[in-house]
This record gives structure tokens, C-alpha cells and sequence, in this order.
């Protein structure tokens, strides 16, 4: 079942990369080039889930996390990292702030595929 993906990154190849896989899938990819306007559209769409970039201009992974758990449309959402950092202390941060899982870039298009698949169900 097709399901809508937003990506926030500040890399435009990255988002592309992530859409075209997504895509490739059947899912619906909604794009964003930072957290502020992710959280812009993450609020304003429903989106099944959220891929977001940790290190952004304007407003960071994390940061877009906090403020976007606290929005009612996001309960239930999974947001997954897809970041080049794998610093441990940085992974519980994200988790404390409501952080579903971690990917490090860069990223195995078929295990991108395989970790949507498990956290939409």
C-alpha cells in the first residue's frame, strides 16, 4: 500500500536519492529543505513517515523532532534519522526527543526501503 514519505534534508541529491527509492516503491515522497519547512509540511500533510537529516540549516533534525512531537498529526508518525553522524550520545538525544530509528549515510537504498516497510507496518 502506497504510503506518504516526507524527506527533510538540505541536500537537494540526497532528497532525490530518497524520492526516487521511495518512489520506486509506490510511495507518495513530499520534499524539504530544512526543518522548518518539513515541519511546515509535516503539519499541513498526512504523512505515514518522516526521513529528516540531523545537520540542517534553519532548524535541525532534532530540533524539527521536538517541535514536531508536539503537534498533534505527528502521534503515531515514525521519524528516522538519515544522518552521516553515529554518535551514540546523539542517538539518545534523537530518541529522547521522539526519534523512531537511525540510519547513517550514506544509505543502502534497499535497507532505506526495508526500515519504511517496518516502521509503517
Amino acid at each position: 500500500m502506497s504510503k506518504t514519505i516526507l524527506t527533510i534534508d538540505d541536500s537537494p541529491s540526497i532528497r532525490q536519492m530518497v524520492a526516487m527509492t521511495l518512489a520506486a516503491e509506490g510511495h507518495q515522497v513530499i520534499e524539504a529543505g530544512n526543518g522548518s519547512e518539513g515541519y511546515a509540511k509535516a503539519s499541513t500533510n498526512t504523512v505515514h513517515a518522516v526521513v529528516v537529516d540531523l545537520n540542517m540549516p534553519v532548524m535541525n533534525g532534532i530540533e524539527f523532532i521536538r517541535k514536531y512531537r508536539q503537534h498533534p498529526s505527528s502521534k503515531g508518525v515514525p521519524i528516522v534519522l538519515l544522518t552521516t553522524e553515529s554518535d551514540e550520545a546523539l542517538k539518545r538525544e534523537a530518541r529522547a526527543a521522539g526519534a523512531t530509528g537511525w540510519m547513517v549515510k550514506p544509505f543502502n537504498p534497499t535497507q532505506l526501503v526495508s526500515v519504511i516497510k517496518k516502521v509503517t507496518g
